[in-house]
């Protein structure tokens, strides 16, 4: 199936690096006009440079995606630019606490909500008075296995990633039938934000413990996000996608 997305517009957060550079190069690829949204204009401006080779248009803004006066800006910018905005994909995410959520202080559990959870509707709210109420469109959300299961460390992060799962069914429902809202949930995928749960001996033991023997990688996740954002999967709609190589179907579930 040859997927297209030309004439579209599309805004990825997170969209500098990992995941979200994946998908943006995938959206690209498929004809979709980009605006990528980070926080470092550096690494922003880098990745711009390595989308821009797919031909079609090409934008970035820094901004914090828990800043909601950041965020209106960056939406409007790209419906001023594009002329539109059909496709959201909010894959931005932080993690600044790796122990149990007993001992997880006000300000990092905070931090972790108002980034993985909050930013989510803020900009998928901006993005529907913006352009999608009147013209329709797809919202994509990254959740994760972790926000399917309970499993150490990562807790508090799984707990914000758990909540995008409902709120990626609350959303669907709202927004119908115009515009159609779902989720991905990867399992562990190689990449630098994730590097603490892969990296050396572990990560390869992870792989072998896994039914498609592997790790993901981005582009994994980025092929799945193209198809539910396009008119392939255009009966598709609150629903979640999980991606993680079968580690949810082995007994102890897959780590993320």
């Amino acid at each position: 199936m040859d997927i297209r997305l030309d004439g579209k517009a599309a805004l990825v957060t997170g969209g500098s690096r990992g995941i979200g550079l994946a998908i943006a190069s995938r959206l690209a690829e498929a004809g979709a006009d980009i605006m990528i949204v980070s926080r470092k204009a550096e690494v922003l401006a880098d990745a711009a440079q390595k989308l821009s080779g797919f031909g079609t248009r090409v934008e970035w803004r820094a901004a914090h995606v828990a800043d909601a006066t950041q965020a209106s800006t960056c939406v409007e910018d790209a419906v001023e630019t594009f002329g539109r905005l059909d496709i959201l994909v909010n894959n931005a995410a932080t993690n600044p606490y790796f122990g149990n959520i007993m001992d997880i202080d006000e300000r990092g559990a905070t931090k972790t909500v108002e980034v993985n959870q909050q930013a989510v509707l803020t900009w998928s709210r901006l993005s529907w008075h913006a352009w999608m109420k009147d013209n329709g469109g797809c919202v994509l959300n990254m959740s994760s296995v972790g926000g399917l299961e309970v499993e150490p460390a990562i807790g508090w992060y799984n707990v914000t990633k758990a909540a995008i799962v409902h709120l990626t069914k609350q959303m669907a429902y709202e927004m119908s039938p115009g515009v159609r809202v779902n989720a991905l949930a990867p399992g562990l995928v190689k990449t630098d934000f994730a590097r603490i749960l892969w990296d050396g001996p572990h990560g390869d033991k992870i792989a072998a413990g896994l039914p498609l023997k592997r790790l993901g990688d981005p582009d994994d996740i980025a092929k799945s996000a193209l198809f539910l954002v396009s008119d392939a999967a255009s009966w598709i709609t609150g629903s979640v996608l999980v991606v993680d190589g079968g580690a949810l179907i082995m007994p102890g579930g897959g780590i993320n």
